[in-house]
């Protein structure tokens, strides 16, 4: 069960190692980019390509989805970045058991943007963890984990891409030790659990009275979807590729745009200041800070 391209790994994974995938289930087609065109799913796609069967449902309380899935006979069901919150009726399916791949170390970052947060919140270090699923949202005992460091110049879609790509083999791991009947459930300490809600479209707007470090976190962690923005001159200026320039002392009012650099575009925040690369206004491309400026006077004005 999975839906975007971070449960791709996973189902490759799965195949190449030549473990008997009976069914996927994924996510409606759906419009998608701006032409809005009726689109499957990455996941949807991969399985046509290796013949499997498909199911799309609605509702995942449809009693013919039940039905059909209990059809199956499933030894065992997995679920990566599906999502939906499952039913009981369904998570009760498999005789073995409901598996998990979840981008963080849980108990942190429980919910349904782990990757975002890790950013925002700062994190040094992030990872991947297989878990057994049941009811309450990533509350799970723990199969496996493995630690992934965060780089400075990690982003979201740098991070996605790892996380995808440990998490794939990190599966295929806790498959063939349930083979060896070892099925490991560490229970989740109850110490250290936070959570990853989505992230709405207020959330977005960066807010400059914060320090540094904290304006940052929330660029890099919307970098590249669904980015992270400012208002200039009324319109939506989305900014990319940030690093903190200075952690400390008071440069100007915040928000106010200080100087080009070679490290980039630096900005003035609540406490220091950060630098970024690439800008987007709203209808336009994405270009360097150094190409924008070719057509825009930003320095030394006050983004808001």
């Amino acid at each position: 069960m999975g839906t975007p391209q971070f449960a791709l790994p996973s189902l490759e994974a799965l195949l190449g190692a030549g473990e008997e995938v009976i069914a996927v289930v994924t996510q409606p087609d759906r419009p998608q980019g701006r032409g809005q065109k009726v689109s499957p799913s990455p996941v949807k796609e991969l399985a046509l390509a290796w013949n499997l069967p498909v199911l799309q449902p609605q509702r995942l309380k449809d009693q013919a989805l039940l039905t059909r899935l209990a059809a199956f006979a499933p030894e065992l069901m997995i679920v990566v970045a599906y999502g939906r919150i499952l039913t009981p009726e369904i998570l009760a399916l498999p005789s073995v058991g409901f598996l998990n791949v979840h981008a963080s170390l849980l108990p942190r970052h429980r919910g349904a943007a782990p990757i975002n947060w890790a950013l925002i919140g700062g994190d040094r270090e992030t990872g991947v963890t297989i878990q057994w699923v049941q009811y309450e949202v990533d509350t799970g005992p723990i199969f496996l984990q493995e630690r992934v460091p965060i780089g400075e110049a990690d982003n979201a879609g740098t991070l996605y891409g790892k996380l995808a790509e440990r998490g794939a083999v990190l599966l295929v791991q806790a498959l063939e030790l349930l083979r060896q009947g070892r099925a490991i459930r560490q229970p989740q300490p109850e110490a250290g659990v936070t959570v990853a809600p989505p992230i709405t479209r207020q959330m977005r707007r960066l807010n400059w009275q914060m320090p540094a470090p904290e304006v940052a976190g929330w660029i890099r962690g919307l970098d590249p979807l669904p980015g992270a923005h400012t208002l200039w001159k009324d319109q939506i200026l989305k900014l990319f590729g940030a690093r903190v320039k200075k952690a400390e002392a008071f440069l100007a009012s915040p928000g106010t745009v200080l100087r080009l650099t070679p490290q980039g575009l630096e900005v003035a925040c609540g406490q220091g200041s950060i630098t970024v690369r690439e800008m987007q206004l709203a209808g336009h491309k994405r270009l360097s800070v150094r190409e924008f400026l070719r057509g825009h006077q930003l320095l030394k004005q006050v983004l808001g």
